[in-house]
């Protein structure tokens, strides 16, 4: 296995595919009110970058990073195919994007996620890797369907940092 992480090609059929996927995914467990995972159009805004993630060449997830302000940045989208969630590819996409962030000298790192259960793995990971729950951010406004989370890019990060460095993913 070649893990691998590059800037993401939103002109590439099989990226437009995953990020379809993502988005019927994410409406699986939300009112579509209530949805704010971005189609291709979206991610194509200039305050966002997109990395694709993929094994030995085959594409198997994407991560997202929305620069809100100079100093405040949100994990924008982050997914993994079915066939390949629980192995740990979410949360070295995650130490990608925290250390995207710290090389952009952000001192926040925001998300939104759904407060549905199909989404509880996924709050588990930020948890676990120092996310706070906090209130709506951004345009963002409180919704019983939205989950809200921060990083304090100055406290938080030290351990994502030691584990960014012992993970052993080929980053280009």
């Amino acid at each position: 296995m070649t893990i691998s992480i590059e800037v993401a090609d939103l002109t590439s059929a099989r990226f437009i595919e995953l990020v379809n996927s993502h988005k019927a995914l994410v409406l699986e467990h939300s009112p579509p009110e209530s949805s704010h995972a971005l189609l291709i159009d979206g991610l194509r805004a200039p305050n966002i970058s997109v990395w694709s993630l993929f094994d030995s060449g085959s594409l198997i997830g994407c991560g997202a990073l929305k620069i809100i302000t100079p100093q405040h940045g949100e994990i924008k989208a982050m997914h993994t195919i079915q066939g390949r969630r629980g192995e740990g590819l979410g949360k070295r996409m995650l130490f990608h994007l925290i250390g995207e962030a710290r090389r952009r000298k952000l001192h926040r790192l925001s998300l939104e996620t759904g407060s549905q259960k199909g989404f509880s793995a996924a709050r588990r990971l930020y948890e676990s890797n120092g996310f706070k729950y906090c209130g709506p951010f951004g345009d963002y406004t409180n919704d019983p369907n939205s989950v809200f989370m921060s990083l304090d890019m100055g406290v938080d990060t030290k351990r994502a940092h030691s584990a960014i460095k012992s993970q052993s993913v080929e980053l280009t």
